[in-house]
């Protein structure tokens, strides 16, 4: 289960966002839409990994990874975690489900036996796991119902004593009790909760979370906080930028094919050079190669261009690229201004040339220019199929003109009652990916008669002072895809409600616009336990966002991955995550 983590990511700002789970609220009755045939998806591979055959793969060696700092704490649920807490997580902590290459949830033998919840409509859902018997925290503890128990009171919400993120689902569970033996847990829901699979990942010792206390303190990992997975921390020091894993000696499942590895801070701007010095073995560059600096007088994503090149050529070394999981968008501010009529927002979402700025954005990176069409799904992931239509088949001209913007015969920009049609479009500084695509959408909205100016604003400000104070009209950045979008994604959409003083609270609904309808659809997906109705519900919600004028599907954020060559078992992850047991150098 991911955090939500606020991050400035490659090539555009990637918020991370909640792991899914279930509904928080009521799940009303009705009948699922009928669900319609998808259409094939377009060509869009998220991650690309090579399947590793461990008999290839030799025992021992250093692996030397590339992070952007080591983090403070390890519990991905703490305010002050990163992407980072969680990749050195996902090494040491158990996770009953894995997210699989395309989306979906899979058992993960190394902790789960067995799972299985009560058949659909029968209530109250129980969920019963059977953990694997051979499952140990470090200290020779084996999991059990105290951890569940003690994770569900430190992330429901209600002890207000505890600060965490979190995430959905777990506000739902009505009761956990350890089952027929000390490796069977049950845990009893108030209310059906389809995406059971996403809880209790990572999973932490009972010690760390049993009171809001140990809870808030940061957790760096070592022999004072046990872990569980193929490797345990041996070293951790955040100031100097290092953190070091070595094989778990009570690991019961294969062993791992390193013997230790080494997390390093290394600035994105350095991490070729490491490369090239032979200081790292795997290096993210997504954020190295799209925010590189040209030399005086060079044209605007020169340096992009050269670092590129350069990452595609040292020597050694393989560039992995691919479609990450995450959902590059421009999103219409519903609140603001212009943009508050619906005509409006629908007129320039079908505006929008989606193949010209995924081809601007994606084709300068050796990556197939896959246009998007789901607000909620990956192109490669079950149930995609492109919802444009729900626009309808009027062109943006006669829509625009049919509200009123009338084109001057010159064919400049279009007017109201004395007023242009002028637009600002917010873009991540310093993103060349961004800029390519941002300078596609002005060409498309300028041809349809809507002068945009674009403006930039740093990670650092980017949501706190425009997303999440609505100082904007237009906005480019991506938002994470994942196994359970009925749970990840609904606060995305969800309505913005009153807060105490009657203001509207959007949350992460930063175009603050939704609809109750929209709230029922994601609530009912997130209760319904069939996988067919489920996909229908959402299948019926994406529907309604692009009605709403929301936002606009752009493409899927590209990931470029650095990786020396003889590594196995690396690359750009996609969905999935690593499986630090199998990655290794290979024989020979």
């Amino acid at each position: 289960m991911r955090a939500r983590l606020p991050a400035a990511a490659a090539a555009l700002l990637l918020a991370l966002a909640a792991s899914a789970g279930c509904s928080g609220g009521p799940f009303p009755a009705g009948t699922a839409p009928t669900p319609v045939p998808a259409p094939p998806a377009p060509a869009t591979v998220t991650g690309d990994v090579l399947p590793v055959d461990r008999s290839t793969v030799r025992d021992g060696g250093t692996l030397r990874w590339a992070v952007d700092a080591v983090p403070a704490t390890l519990n991905v649920y703490q305010p002050a975690a990163t992407a980072d807490s969680a990749l050195l997580a996902h090494a040491l902590y158990p996770a009953l489900f894995r997210p699989g290459a395309h989306g979906g949830w899979e058992a993960d033998p190394d902790y789960l036996a067995a799972a299985e919840s009560t058949p659909p409509g029968q209530l109250p859902q129980v969920v019963t796991y059977r953990l694997n018997p051979r499952a140990v925290w470090s200290d020779g503890t084996p999991l059990s119902a105290a951890d569940f128990i003690a994770q569900r009171a430190a992330l429901s919400g209600l002890d207000p004593a505890y600060t965490s993120a979190r995430p959905a689902g777990y506000g739902t569970i009505d009761s956990i009790v350890q089952g027929a033996g000390p490796q069977e847990v049950k845990v009893t829901f108030r209310q059906p909760c389809a995406q059971w699979r996403a809880l209790f990942g990572p999973l932490y010792p009972a010690a760390e979370t049993a009171t809001a206390a140990a809870f808030g303190r940061p957790l760096p990992g070592g022999t004072a906080h046990p872990t569980a997975g193929p490797f345990l921390v041996s070293g951790y020091d955040p100031a100097g930028g290092r953190a070091a894993l070595v094989r778990n000696p009570y690991w019961w499942g294969a062993p791992a094919k390193a013997d230790r590895i080494d997390f390093l801070a290394v600035p994105a701007e350095q991490r070729a050079d490491a490369l090239e010095q032979n200081r790292v073995d795997i290096a993210p560059l997504t954020a190295a190669v799209d925010h590189a600096a040209g030399g005086a007088g060079a044209p605007a994503g020169g340096g992009a261009a050269q670092a590129l090149h350069r990452a595609e050529t040292l020597p050694g070394v393989t560039l992995h690229r691919a479609a990450g999981a995450a959902l590059t968008q421009l999103t219409l501010n519903a609140a603001h201004d212009l943009l508050t009529d619906p005509v409006l927002r629908r007129a320039v979402a079908r505006a929008v040339d989606r193949r010209h700025t995924a081809d601007a954005a994606l084709t300068p990176l050796g990556l197939p220019a896959a246009p998007h069409g789901h607000h909620l799904l990956t192109g490669d992931q079950d149930g995609y199929r492109d919802n444009s239509d729900a626009l309808g088949a009027t062109d943006a001209g006669r829509m625009l003109d049919t509200a009123g913007w009338k084109r001057p015969a010159t064919g400049a920009t279009r007017a109201r009652n004395g007023r242009e049609l002028a637009l600002t479009l917010l873009a991540p500084a310093g993103s060349a990916t961004a800029r390519r695509t941002a300078d596609a959408v002005v060409a498309d909205l300028g041809a349809a008669g809507i002068a945009v100016r674009v403006t930039e604003a740093p990670a650092d400000t980017f949501v706190r002072d425009h997303l999440a104070a609505g100082d904007y009209d237009l906005a480019l950045f991506s938002w994470p895809a994942g196994p359970d979008p009925a749970g990840e994604q609904q606060p995305v959409y969800a309505k913005p409600r009153p807060g105490p003083d009657g203001a509207l609270r959007a949350g992460t609904n930063f175009a603050r616009a939704g609809t109750e309808e929209i709230d029922r659809l994601f609530e009912r997906a997130g209760a319904e336990p069939d996988p067919a109705a489920r996909q229908a519900l959402l299948q019926e919600a994406d529907v309604r966002i692009w009605q709403l004028g929301h936002s606009v599907p752009l493409f899927q954020r590209p990931e470029l991955t650095a990786v020396r060559a003889g590594l196995a078992g690396a690359g750009v992850w996609g969905f999935g995550r690593p499986r630090f047991q199998d990655v290794g150098w290979s024989v020979g």
